[in-house]
């Protein structure tokens, strides 16, 4: 079992354009910033939203081809959708509204309402079944929109920001659930959050969209470890710089050069971890080989640590320890001296 999507949307002026593939048992998350397209790619693999150009096949049954005008409608695709609001049957109870899926497939009221009493025991959600969806939680609500999904067996599932709707301890609860869950149905997967937490936690591989263009993919690991735009830097907490390397040097776009041993010939991608950069109020002695001047443009602190963002030469963000915020005696238009080991530099190819 598998999904090919070849998929074109042109929508107000946005345009949605990429190739998706997915196989059976894998859980893909499709990340990205507002406004990158994931809702609508989840909208054309349902059936919802048409498309201009493309295919999509799931199982090898076209579901939609432009090309020969072939198009399954949305309620008969074999696919289950979990929605962000979950968009329960206010006036149904759980049990009915978890065999809601099998009725639409043809079964019937005494068939469905079994097999839904045998998904809600199997999940610990029995007690719920009489229930009405204004009784029930966030994180209950949210696992059983997931179970009326899975009722009819679907090959592909949808699940549109499935977390985003719980505060953060039934956050933790519900991803433990929903993680048990996923791994049982083994079916495609396709998972569009804009939780990095929830998709590394979740997902086998990650699919990264900006602007309807894929800009990256791969395992969670790859993805964090290697950022190839702006918005995967910030969303793994990383300064990310480009330029263009020879022999031990990388001439930056900005006209400034960081001193790298291997980096290589040609474009790169130049990732410095936040806490990699040392703050100076004096010009530093010793081993580091990439020193600058640099103005604190602001301190944003997390926990125990602070983020302190610097324009200069090279703009980069430092991690630091409260106690060392206020030993420097650092504020907003501070100057200071940068120094990162080079060493501490990493380097691929643009």
């Amino acid at each position: 079992m598998s999904l090919h999507a070849d998929v074109c949307v042109v929508r107000d002026g946005f345009t949605l354009a990429l190739e998706l593939g997915a196989a059976a048992g894998e859980v893909v998350a499709v990340l990205g910033p507002n406004g990158a397209g994931k809702s609508t790619l989840l909208g054309t693999l349902a059936g919802l939203v048409p498309l201009q150009r493309g295919r999509v096949e799931l199982d090898g049954r076209v579901l939609e081809d432009t090309a020969t005008g072939a198009r399954i409608s949305p309620e008969d695709r074999p696919v289950g959708v979990v929605f962000q609001e979950y968009r329960l049957f206010p006036h149904l109870s759980v049990l009915d509204n978890v065999a809601f899926g099998l009725r639409c497939r043809g079964a019937g009221r005494a068939a469905a309402r079994r097999a839904a009493q045998r998904l809600l025991l199997e999940a610990d959600l029995a007690p719920l079944a009489a229930a009405r969806p204004t009784h029930l939680s966030g994180g209950q609500a949210q696992r059983v929109a997931l179970l009326r999904a899975l009722a009819p067996t679907p090959a592909l599932l949808l699940l549109d920001e499935p977390l985003a709707a719980l505060d953060a301890r039934a956050r933790v609860e519900t991803r433990r659930a929903l993680r048990a869950q996923l791994a049982a149905f083994g079916g495609v997967k396709i998972l569009v959050t804009h939780d990095p937490v929830e998709a590394m936690a979740l997902a086998d591989r990650l699919i990264v969209l900006e602007a309807g263009r894929v800009v990256q993919t791969g395992p969670a690991a790859d993805v964090t470890a290697r950022p190839r735009s702006a918005w995967v830097a910030a969303l793994v907490g990383v300064n990310l710089l480009r330029g263009r390397g020879g022999g031990d040097r990388v001439l930056l776009d900005g006209g400034a050069t960081l001193i790298v041993p291997g980096a290589g010939e040609g474009d790169v991608l130049v990732v410095i971890h936040p806490r990699a950069v040392a703050l100076h109020r004096v010009a530093p002695e010793g081993t580091p080989r990439n020193v600058w001047r640099a103005t604190i443009a602001s301190l944003d602190s997390e926990r125990d640590r602070v983020r302190v963002r610097t324009t200069g030469a090279i703009p980069v963000v430092a991690e630091i320890t409260a106690a060392a915020v206020a030993a420097l005696r650092l504020a907003p238009g501070i100057e200071v001296w940068v120094s990162i080991k080079a060493m501490e530099i990493s380097v691929y190819p643009a």
